[in-house]
């Protein structure tokens, strides 16, 4: 089933108007449908550039500043050295898979009561699992292409 995005103009003013209720919200508005699991796309209302991205991350630095935040000083520190850097794409890509992994072994741990410790040491194997995969597939990709760079140098 392919369904049309919701769509969320945002204005000069900083207000968000959403389309599909006639109505103006709130960041915490937005929040609810990222919860609610309902597809949307937020776009400038002068310009139709999508700008998604940048409300969602202002959303994550609310949460960040409000209570216990996901990210520490260091790991946002390690997230900033990977911009530019030719393993961004890879880590882009293990962001997305360890996060759907995550969220698939959270629903399943709902469905199935696992005991807490279970349930953390399945995670992390499967984390090493997927860390490890992508690791060697990355060094195979460098290998071959080093082996094929070295055979055009002949």
């Amino acid at each position: 089933m392919n369904e049309e995005p919701r769509v969320i103009k945002k204005y000069p003013n900083r207000r968000l108007y959403d389309t599909a209720i006639s109505t103006y919200i709130t960041l915490d508005d937005v929040r609810t449908l990222v919860m609610d699991h309902v597809i949307f796309r937020i776009q400038d209302a002068k310009t139709g550039d999508d700008i998604t991205r940048s409300i969602l991350l202002q959303i994550i630095l609310e949460q960040e500043e409000e209570g216990e935040p996901i990210f520490s000083s260091e790991v946002l520190a390690q997230l900033i050295r990977f911009y530019g850097n030719t393993l961004q794409g890879i880590l882009t890509n293990y962001f997305e898979r360890s996060l759907g992994f995550f969220a698939k072994q959270q629903d399943d741990a709902k469905e199935k009561m696992y005991n807490p410790l279970s349930f953390m040491t399945d995670i992390a194997e499967q984390n090493l699992n997927l860390w490890k995969d992508m690791q060697d597939n990355f060094f195979r990709s460098a290998l071959s292409k080093e082996s094929h760079k070295n055979a055009d140098d002949k």
